[in-house]
């Protein structure tokens, strides 16, 4: 049974993170503010957290840097704050994945179980494979639907990078980062040229298994079409 650490100041959100966590199977520990939330964290090492940016003692973002030091597994923000500039921060702090109050409990569920199938994976894997799409890493090869893709070499790392990371948003600035490096940080064309090439190579048709959504000025998620 995974377990879920719940950091957040209010109580009735609280509850219904426990009533729908437990419903679906995961023990849930709760905590209301920063200081609580960290000794939780280091005391019971939850396989998630579910961390609010607003709380009373620290600001999440501080809390998130924190975790960061040391923990590993996946935190997803749920915050009232909509704002593209929160949003960025905190998956630049490294975030897997940013939710607004109020939320769908069922789209929450399917964040938790995409972190959750992520962390689980083993590092030393050769092979990334949905269903009816495959990445070789050893032959740096892709296929979709049996059909081997002609990708570039930095088409071919990008879309690792993606794949690599399903169903979380990477922002733009760490695509162009990790792919480039520090000197294209500020380089968005550059980085919407090599997606657009990119999508072109797997979103070939409606029936496409695999897709690139953009997330409005904050970068992009890698999405696997259930068939």
């Amino acid at each position: 049974m995974n377990e879920i650490l719940v950091i957040d100041d209010e109580s009735q959100i609280r509850k219904l993170l426990e009533i729908t966590l437990a419903s679906n199977g995961y023990k849930v520990i709760q905590t209301n503010n920063s200081g609580q939330g960290l000794f939780a964290a280091a005391s019971h090492k939850p396989d998630l957290i579910i961390l609010d940016l607003g709380l009373p003692d620290e600001s999440g973002h501080s809390t998130l840097i924190k975790l960061r030091e040391w923990y590993q597994n996946p935190v997803l923000i749920l915050s009232i704050l909509n704002n593209e500039k929160d949003i960025i921060q905190s998956l630049d702090n490294g975030a897997n994945d940013y939710l607004v109050k109020p939320f769908r409990t069922n789209e929450l569920l399917a964040r938790i179980r995409v972190a959750l199938k992520n962390n689980s994976h083993d590092e030393k894997i050769s092979i990334i494979k949905f269903q009816g799409f495959e990445i070789d890493l050893s032959a740096r090869s892709v296929k979709i639907k049996d059909e081997l893709l002609k990708l570039t070499a930095t088409q071919y790392s990008l879309l690792v990078l993606f794949a690599k990371n399903e169903g979380k948003v990477l922002t733009h600035s760490y695509l162009l980062k990790e792919i480039w490096g520090n000197d294209y940080t500020d380089q968005l064309q550059y980085l919407r040229v090599f997606v657009g090439q990119l999508r072109k190579k797997i979103e070939k048709d409606n029936d496409s298994l695999v897709s690139i959504v953009s997330e409005s000025s904050i970068g992009y998620r890698f999405v696997i079409r259930k068939c």
